[in-house]
């Protein structure tokens, strides 16, 4: 529950309903990160063209460096949401050899 709620903006610990479902809650972290990791990449792919003539190149580098980073670490918090949205669900896991 707590990585969850950190995965949300902060507002949301104030809703009890989500407290009260963990389901509910992997839903609604899985759907607030995929958002961000949808405009991450849109803003990787835009930055050079928006910004090109505004900023200095070691600002645009700078800028798509950072937004690599929050990419992958987005992709990884989606993967984990949908392995603990999963458990909560009932999901077993049996281990591969």
């Amino acid at each position: 529950m707590a990585w969850l709620l950190d995965l949300v903006p902060p507002d949301y610990r104030a809703y009890d309903v989500l407290r009260k479902h963990p389901v509910l809650l992997a839903r609604f972290a899985a759907d607030h990160v995929s958002a961000g990791l949808t405009a991450a990449r849109a803003g990787w792919r835009t930055l050079r063209r928006d910004l090109a003539d505004r900023l200095p190149p070691e600002a645009i580098e700078a800028a798509m460096s950072a937004y690599e980073r929050e990419g992958g670490r987005l992709a990884e918090a989606e993967r984990g949401v949908r392995v603990v949205a999963a458990a909560l669900s009932g999901h077993r896991w049996v281990p591969r050899l």
